[in-house]
């Protein structure tokens, strides 16, 4: 029985692979990279494999249907677990409107409402976070025009490939709110709509030391100095809207793919309100917990019945993540249905991660080859 892995080299890079007998525990071989060539014309030097355990990397699957394609394949449950999540997370991201305009809506405030003030249209806050992503996306397009490649933008700007790809795909507006989003909240956070409620029933003709004396009273630990200046935001209509209290895509995908009775009472409640707010967040949770549910309790004869509901109705990350899970269908099952994973492979990339370190990166494969494979009879 044999377990395949891929590790770095060097980390978004260069890559080998690891070849683990499962049963064993123990490290058979290592390769200098992670193509299906080398992993085929290993295979076909060392016949006999009968259960090949994997992640869902293409590459080893089609080393596998070519050199050993009487071997029975086992898609790694961690793994399948690991591409849910990264499903669920889209679907949050995709609808986090749903989730803010509801909050929106269940926003009370204090005093009775008053007829509305006209005030000047809000303009985005000149933050620092804001006004770098405005220069960067203005550098970024600016190059784009000269007809630079993204890696030489990135290397002008100091810049990860996939930040510059991003700003080159992504409208402007469309940054700066996600650049407003990741402002912290501030001390003034909580008590902003009070503020601006009255600030509206006062009409304006409100100083800033009683409203600073008024949430005070309500618990703000902040200085007075804070408030004025939110006030006179008011006033010049640049304060920055109020934003609702609303979880992060990847919290809310922690809520939902913990088991049931892991979660608080406070976080099963904001779950609710999460799936009351929005209907496609509520079809990918029922789904995600069907899922791993399968996948917790090995009920791989259920799995086909799962993709066909996911393809039927399910936001479409889910509908993507079916589609995969249908063209690998038999590993898939497999790994539904059998006891064996890669659980054992991952130990070992573990420590291979551990002597890469110990060698500060400067050794060659085959010296790394060696400490991996003679440091298991230690």
């Amino acid at each position: 029985m044999l377990g395949v892995d891929e590790f770095a080299f060097r980390k978004g890079c260069t890559y080998g692979t690891v070849l683990v007998d499962v049963e064993a525990g123990r490290v058979v071989d290592v390769l200098p990279d992670r193509t299906s060539e080398t992993f085929a014309a290993w295979l076909t030097e060392h016949p006999g494999a009968e259960i090949i355990c994997r992640d869902r990397a293409t590459a080893y699957t089609k080393a596998v249907k070519e050199a050993a394609p009487n071997a029975l394949e086992v898609a790694d449950r961690w793994h399948l677990l690991q591409n849910l999540s990264a499903a669920v997370e889209k679907t949050c991201h995709q609808h986090r409107d749903c989730l803010r305009k509801r909050a929106e809506e269940e926003t009370v405030t204090e005093v009775p409402e008053v007829a509305p003030m006209l005030l000047p249209p809000a303009e985005l806050p000149r933050t620092q976070i804001i006004e770098r992503t405005r220069h960067r996306y203005e550098d970024i397009h600016r190059l784009l025009e000269k007809r630079w490649t993204i890696s030489s933008i990135g290397r002008r700007l100091d810049l990860d490939r996939k930040t510059v790809r991003r700003f080159r795909d992504t409208d402007l507006d469309e940054l700066l709110a996600s650049a407003r989003e990741r402002r912290p909240n501030g001390v003034l956070e909580p008590f902003k709509a009070y503020l601006h409620a009255r600030f509206t029933e006062a009409q304006g003709q409100v100083s800033g030391t009683r409203l600073f004396l008024e949430i005070q009273a309500r618990g703000y630990r902040g200085s007075r100095q804070v408030v004025r200046k939110h006030l006179a935001a008011l006033r010049a209509g640049t304060a920055e809207p109020i934003r609702a209290d609303i979880p992060s895509p990847r919290k809310i995908t922690s809520w939902i793919m913990r088991p049931r009775e892991t979660l608080t009472e406070s976080q099963d409640e904001r779950l609710l309100q999460v799936r009351l707010a929005c209907p496609d967040i509520t079809r990918a949770c029922d789904l995600a917990r069907t899922f791993a549910d399968l996948v917790r309790h090995q009920r791989g004869y259920l799995l086909q019945e799962w993709i066909r509901q996911a393809e039927q109705d399910a936001p479409k990350p889910m509908k993507g993540f079916a589609g995969f899970l249908r063209q690998d269908l038999d590993a898939v099952t497999a790994g539904l249905t059998l006891p064996w994973s890669s659980g054992v492979v991952e130990g070992h990339v573990n420590r291979v991660k551990t002597l890469k370190r110990a060698m500060y990166g400067r050794a060659s494969f085959e010296l790394l080859r060696t400490r991996i494979l003679i440091g298991q009879q230690a």
